[in-house]
């Protein structure tokens, strides 16, 4: 730390990216990417779009969020998009909130963007089960932040539930990271139409494979995205480049495609906490593209250590509460076969 660097972040613990190694070939459970590559669409257009990058890109990404209006559902004006979902949640953080509440377990960047931005969190512990107690958000009148499903659980909400959050603070903006909606959760995108308090987030890194591409969305009422737009233009108007604006577009018109990767990844998902179950594992019920697990024969930091010296990554967490388990991105059914195998040799 240089003598420079303001006391405010003396204290600041970063957000910790999950491992992308490249000291051998590894097969990477770790970081809840997709093991679908983009679909030839989208590469076509991230080629096409090379050719204009002594141009500025669109800054109102005005095709975009027209198609994604269409997926959504909403209206255009109803949409922002970033640099990834990770924007989104900062500049609405920044917009919304002084006082935020969110899970002891969740997406780590909450409690790092509250930090960052001088905003008091109220950490809500999350049940002996994993389980968000949904009496802790209701009524509370301040800023929340549900990812639902969960990360790092995988544990999803039913909509009812967010329902009756959003409804019982509607002086205060609630924000619903959707990150990992198209692998089993329910969405509420269409409540953002009777509640003008609720924003949605959504990503194209998980379900749609552009982890590398860096695309976000932002759906709530006009005003909510008429503000976070106005922060946006005073940071970072054009965030969102030409070719990831032109490769979401592919994605979107090949929808049906990337959703039946979804399907497959959901049975691949299913399958895997099945034979980890028998090999007796705790697998926590997952609506997302992992699995949270734990065994009560090895020590999860020991898995994740050893697993990484036979060529598999998966993730590990050092919280008290977390440190059991080990999070597994679910890929192919032959990268599920061979992490089961090299468990088995653990076991």
């Amino acid at each position: 730390m240089s003598r420079f660097f303001r006391s405010r972040y003396s204290n600041l613990i970063p957000y910790t990216p999950g491992e992308q190694p490249r000291n051998m070939e590894y097969i990477k459970l770790n970081t809840n990417e997709s093991p679908f590559p983009p679909g030839e669409s989208v590469v076509r257009a991230m080629e096409k779009a090379a050719s204009r990058a002594n141009l500025y890109n669109d800054p109102e990404c005005t095709s975009l969020r027209r198609k994604a209006a269409e997926l959504y559902g909403t209206g255009a004006d109803n949409i922002t998009c970033t640099n990834g979902s990770d924007e989104i949640l900062y500049l609405a953080f920044s917009a919304f909130f002084d006082e935020a509440a969110f899970p002891d377990i969740t997406y780590g960047f909450y409690k790092v963007y509250a930090d960052v931005l001088g905003i008091k969190a109220d950490i809500k512990p999350l049940r002996e089960d994993f389980t968000i107690d949904v009496s802790d958000y209701t009524g509370i009148g301040k800023g929340i932040v549900i990812a639902n499903p969960n990360a790092q659980t995988g544990i999803a909400l039913p909509k009812s539930d967010i329902e009756r959050i959003v409804a019982s603070n509607q002086d205060s903006v609630v924000i619903v990271d959707e990150a990992y909606i198209d692998f089993g959760g329910e969405s509420c995108v269409d409540l953002t139409k009777k509640y003008p308090n609720l924003l949605v987030t959504q990503t194209f890194s998980k379900s749609r494979s552009l982890a590398g591409a860096r695309i976000g969305f932002g759906i709530g009422n006009e005003q909510l995205i008429a503000d976070i737009n106005t922060l946006r233009y005073s940071m970072n108007p054009y965030n969102v480049n030409t070719a990831t604006q032109w490769a979401a577009e592919a994605a979107i018109e090949d929808n049906e495609s990337y959703m039946a990767n979804c399907a497959v990844i959901v049975e691949n998902r299913e399958y895997t906490s099945s034979r980890l179950r028998k090999l007796g594992f705790d697998v926590l019920p997952s609506s997302s593209n992992f699995i949270f697990a734990k065994s009560d024969r090895l020590d999860g930091g020991y898995i994740y250590e050893e697993l990484k010296k036979k060529g598999v990554l998966v993730r590990h967490f050092t919280d008290e509460r977390m440190k059991d388990h080990i999070r597994v991105t679910i890929g192919t059914r032959e990268q599920m076969d061979i992490f089961i195998g090299k468990v088995e040799q653990l076991l």
